[in-house]
């Protein structure tokens, strides 16, 4: 049974009947999901035979067959490779439009690992801060830098509300993966009961907002702050950065060629958007925003 939610949903991100029982059915007959890894280092022969790459694919993630299951090799206990899902890759890939010198990242919602590991395997950061302020996600992140061998890294612990007092102006680049109602994981097959409940939605937007709003102090002039969500209501998407740039209007969003054909119908904002019906990924959401003043 399609619950009432989900359809308002829908609605919502569609005009057109047949998109929305698209949409619908990818989250209530979800289909298996190829896997995708991170190479942390390189190492040759590939033990896996990899599918052709998406344009916005950077040379060290590979999407690999469904039937591959590289977290049971021994090169993932290893630490050569990080596995995630592709929709995370889609999200952080508007990083690779940044071509200036990267050196001081901080991701604010750092656990599991996926966007640290990737931030740090595209530039090598002089120091790369984590971020996980709830304490058992904080395992989990260790764990995965310390498997793949991350270095010059940061633990961090703390509100994001302190760290935009004790980070003013540090950051080349905050990376925002934030807290959502998580309705992709539906797509993965994981149960997310009140993942449609506008109660959990807005709940997650205030959330939001406040982590922007503080990210924005640690971005230095010039920097970047990229913003992303595994989930896709467009009150945690598309209406907070509407509201970001009403409230900070020094930031710009940054136009991604490679990411083209997932602009956001939903806005004229540069914002994309990989959705679940296209059995790529789970779904994302993200955007790049600059920092002029």
């Amino acid at each position: 049974m399609v619950s009432n939610l989900l359809l308002k949903l829908s609605r919502q991100l569609y005009t057109e009947e047949k998109e929305r029982v698209s949409f619908v059915q990818s989250l209530l007959q979800p289909q298996p999901l190829p896997p995708a890894i991170l190479w942390c280092r390189d190492y040759q022969p590939k033990p896996f035979s990899p599918l052709p790459p998406f344009p916005w694919q950077p040379d060290f993630t590979d999407r690999l067959p469904p039937d591959s299951r590289p977290g049971k090799h021994e090169l993932h206990d290893q630490g050569y490779y990080y596995c995630l899902d592709l929709s995370s890759i889609f999200a952080a890939s508007v990083l690779l439009a940044i071509s200036t010198k990267v050196q001081v990242v901080f991701d604010l919602c750092a656990a599991p690992g996926g966007k640290a590991i990737f931030a740090w395997r595209l530039w090598h950061p002089e120091v790369l801060y984590a971020n996980e302020v709830i304490a058992k996600r904080s395992w989990v992140l260790a764990a995965n830098l310390k498997r793949c061998q991350i270095t010059n890294y940061q633990m961090l612990q703390s509100d994001v509300e302190f760290l935009a007092s004790r980070y003013v102006e540090e950051g080349d680049v905050v990376i925002v993966d934030a807290p959502c109602s998580g309705q992709s994981l539906l797509v993965k097959q994981e149960k997310n009961e009140g993942c449609f409940h506008p109660t959990m939605i807005t709940r997650n937007a205030q959330r939001q907002r406040r982590i922007l709003a503080n990210a924005a102090k640690i971005v230095k002039e010039g920097g970047y702050l990229a913003y992303m969500t595994c989930t896709y209501s467009p009150e945690e998407n598309e209406e907070n950065v509407a509201w970001f740039l009403k409230r900070f209007p020094n930031f710009q969003p940054q136009t991604v060629p490679t990411l083209a054909e997932y602009q956001s119908h939903l806005t004229e904002i540069p914002c994309y958007r990989l959705m679940p019906q296209s059995y790529i990924g789970a779904g994302a959401f993200t955007v790049l925003l600059q920092r002029y003043d």
